[in-house]
């Protein structure tokens, strides 16, 4: 917002019951008259839009508190901020003490992002285009992939996660797996945010996806998922930290592949369960909270508290595989089409889950951790550039970055006055979009998305990550 505006901006917010200020390019909120309620802090440059709806949400979640005990002790949001359909604002990242709050990370859990590069130049992956593509065409958009799994493996899957899967695979591979390099694939599990595991249980998970025995084929696995989710084909453009990426087996004029998924029916299984199983623990009698956001206390339900976090690790193992196996596809067909490529894992990480840190809980909706030396992986538009970073750890931000540009344009604006505009207005001119709806190319067109430089360039600034690589999109797969 410049300057001029400013001041107007404010008192509008203040109009709608916030106490908003700016400085430093940072916006300070809470809802007016709330003294004991935490001041929640947005990055945001300077001529980026904000939109009251967001800072609303963000000042709503800032606030919630549970009567038996458990509050929010901190609160922020990162420069990809931007409204959230279910309440809660995207790019905002909570520490709590004393409680949890499922609708905090809804029904997208563990949706995260994983990067491989491969020794392919950008000729001679383009030599072959049309013969990875549809065979991709097939895996991604008409069925032809083959994840058939046991019961056994489903169930090892739910409770452990990558390792879980991987043992169960290693005893008895089924499906397009037993093609797989299993060792590669365990060696690659150091890459995983957490080793890929967290602590689940495969008895919370969708009844039909856990027999006792047989065989399991389930159609959401290795599934890109609608919205923003996708898979994108790329090139390392430029290396700014050649020592980090060298030991990230990162070079310039690679082939990168990013994939952005997450626990897809799983986890909105779970996450719709847990948002009705707080609501209604809700002590009886009292009001309930204004913003409709209700958490679950340690002090009045300690087990229900274990039990959401266990369901909630329950679906975050599952897309943790999900990934996996969109990425292990893909580099099956590669090696089809191209023959020798070994398509390394650099990271995969979670940007929609709570975890243990601080006092008690951070959890992030739209963000991911970025703790000092750990990877960050920060996606731009389909047609704009992606980054590779590694944290610096800023507690101001709760260890926090981004997951991507953020957009500016709504899905339903881009439905009604999109297919109007040009292809030079969407910025879709020169993007290679694989997709079988045209409505999803329009709706995440480049213009609908803020310019990723200065998402990026804030956040340097803010001591919050560090540039590696930049990798720049060849084409992209949307669902």
């Amino acid at each position: 917002m410049q300057p001029k505006n400013l001041k107007r901006l404010l008192r509008a917010l203040g109009r709608q019951g916030l106490d908003v200020t700016y400085n430093n390019q940072t916006y300070s909120v809470r809802l007016a008259n709330s003294p004991d309620v935490p001041v929640a802090e947005v990055l945001l440059p300077e001529g980026f839009p904000v939109e009251a709806k967001a800072l609303k949400q963000l000042a709503n979640l800032a606030s919630v508190s549970h009567p038996s005990g458990g509050c929010v002790c901190r609160a922020c949001a990162t420069p990809d901020f931007h409204p959230g359909d279910a309440g809660v604002a995207i790019g905002s990242v909570i520490e709590t003490v004393g409680q949890v709050i499922p609708s905090a990370v809804g029904s997208d859990i563990n949706c995260g992002m994983r990067l491989h590069v491969a020794d392919l130049t950008i000729e001679q992956f383009l030599a072959k285009r049309d013969q990875f593509v549809e065979r991709m065409k097939g895996d991604y958009f008409f069925g032809t992939r083959d994840v058939t799994m046991t019961a056994q493996a489903m169930q090892a899957l739910f409770q452990h996660g990558v390792p879980g899967w991987l043992d169960a695979m290693l005893d008895r591979p089924t499906g397009s797996v037993v093609k797989s390099d299993l060792q590669q694939l365990a060696k690659e599990s150091d890459a995983i945010f957490l080793g890929g595991s967290m602590d689940g249980n495969w008895k919370l998970a969708p009844e039909e996806l856990v027999p006792d025995a047989g065989l399991v084929r389930d159609g959401g696995l290795a599934t890109i998922g609608g919205g923003n989710h996708f898979v994108e084909v790329q090139r390392v453009d430029k290396v700014e930290n050649r020592t980090l990426a060298h030991a990230w087996g990162v070079r310039e004029g690679q082939l990168a592949f990013m994939i952005h998924s997450g626990s897809r029916n799983v986890g909105k299984y779970i996450g719709g369960m847990w948002r009705d199983k707080a609501k209604a623990a809700w002590q009886k009698g009292l009001k309930y909270p204004d913003s409709q956001i209700f958490p679950l206390s340690t002090s009045s339900h300690p087990e229900l508290v274990a039990n959401y976090l266990q369901a909630e690790a329950t679906a975050a193992n599952y897309g943790f595989v999900n990934r996996l196996l969109l990425a292990e596809l893909l580099r099956l067909r590669l090696r089809e089409v191209y023959k020798d490529v070994e398509a390394p894992l650099v990271y995969d990480l979670p940007h929609n889950i709570t975890l243990p840190e601080g006092r008690g809980w951070v959890t992030r909706k739209g963000a991911c951790p970025a703790h000092t030396g750990q990877p960050a992986i920060v996606p731009g538009s389909m047609g704009d550039y992606s980054y590779l970073m590694v944290g610096r750890g800023n507690p101001a931000f709760c260890n926090s970055a981004s997951h991507g540009a953020g957009r500016i344009r709504s899905r339903f604006d881009l439905n009604r006055r999109g297919a109007s505009e040009s292809e030079a207005e969407l910025g879709l001119t020169g993007v290679d979009c694989i997709t079988l709806r045209e409505e999803r190319r329009i709706e995440e067109a480049p213009a609908a998305y803020k310019p990723i430089q200065s998402v990026i360039d804030v956040q340097v600034e803010a001591g919050m990550v560090d540039v590696v690589a930049r990798l720049s999109p060849v084409l992209t797969f949307k669902a």
